[in-house]
């Protein structure tokens, strides 16, 4: 087992290259005793090749619930019976929720719709609120609108969003058994199409979805080869009502291996805490994965989940000392 950590000791941390699929089921495979050792190596790595800094971000809802895809984990699908039901916010609402995560700290918010992609309401209702957030809030502005036509890309970039979200959520071998309305495929034509265009690609998924340990190397792999600025990380927190409604929440200690794992495999990503940590990890696993590799965290509330108090993890990452990354006055 040691000799595992010590190859990718020389190949990551000194060289700064990612495992391959079956250098990172190797670190997905490690036994309990040697976790603290790969996440002590995966922390090392972030630090070198990412520095101490850590990316705060909000997010909010543009459009809540009344999706027509069947995305088996997500409560915002308009085909199960989840007690989540359609809901848009309004451009003064959208100001405030920048205001109020950009006074935590944050300096990015993201804005999120649940569609399949965007249609010319929500495009204009985008093109609204940036300008309106631009105008009144010194911070960066996301999105995650679904799939992509090349105009709608133009778009956002003529608009100023300077990073895109979409998450691919699993491997491609196993996106099947969890969405059936779209594929793996078109998700990934729109990444594409996001890179190209100069945009910042921020793409991660989901944890615990009844994937494989051997998938989820594999998924950790595709994302390499995509190699996006940000991979947000989630870990699954079963919505009543949909049909992952009754899976069992990831072990901690498997979530901690998958972080390191993550990490080893993009040594220069901003590799983001996202949704499900505080069910899966709480308060101590939270500390020891940004012990251990992460470098960038959601704060405040989810989608449709509770997050921890935005304040709760300011204060953990200053006992840290880990500073928040400087809001880029280039962009």
């Amino acid at each position: 087992m040691a000799e595992i950590l010590d190859r990718a000791r020389a190949q990551v941390l000194e060289n700064g290259v990612g495992l391959d699929e079956e250098g990172i089921l190797e670190i997905l495979r490690l036994p309990d005793e040697e976790l603290p050792a790969a996440l002590q190596l995966a922390h090392e790595v972030r630090m070198k090749w990412c520095g101490p800094e850590v990316e705060v971000e909000g997010i909010v809802s543009l459009k809540t619930g009344g999706c027509p895809e069947d995305c088996h984990f997500c409560s915002q699908s308009g085909l199960f019976t989840s007690p989540v039901r359609a809901v848009w916010l309004d451009i003064p609402q959208l100001v405030e929720a920048a205001k109020q995560t950009a006074a935590t700290g944050a300096t990015e918010f993201c804005i999120v719709a649940a569609v399949r992609g965007p249609d010319a309401r929500l495009m204009q209702q985008m093109r609204e609120g940036v300008a309106a957030i631009k105008a009144a809030v010194d911070i960066q502005v996301a999105a995650s609108l679904g799939m992509l036509s090349q105009e709608q890309v133009d778009e956002l970039v003529e608009m100023g969003v300077h990073r895109y979200n979409h998450n691919l959520e699993t491997c491609r071998s196993y996106f099947p058994n969890v969405v059936t309305t779209h594929s793996w495929e078109e998700r990934w034509e729109t990444l594409k199409m996001v890179r190209d265009s100069g945009m910042e690609v921020c793409c991660g998924g989901i944890l615990g979805l009844g994937e494989t340990v051997e998938q989820r190397a594999e998924f950790a792999a595709q994302l390499a080869a995509l190699d996006p600025h940000e991979v947000p990380l989630n870990f699954l927190n079963p919505r009543p009502g949909t049909p992952l409604g009754d899976r069992p929440v990831v072990e901690g200690k498997d979530a901690l291996r998958a972080i390191a794992a993550f990490r080893l495999a993009m040594p220069r990503t901003i590799l983001r805490y996202a949704g499900g940590r505080e069910i899966t990890l709480g308060d101590l696993g939270t500390r020891e994965g940004l012990l251990g590799g992460i470098n960038a965290v959601i704060v405040g509330n989810y989608l449709t989940t509770l997050g921890r108090p935005a304040t709760a993890d300011i204060d953990l990452l200053q006992d840290l000392s880990m500073p928040v990354k400087s809001l880029s006055a280039t962009l």
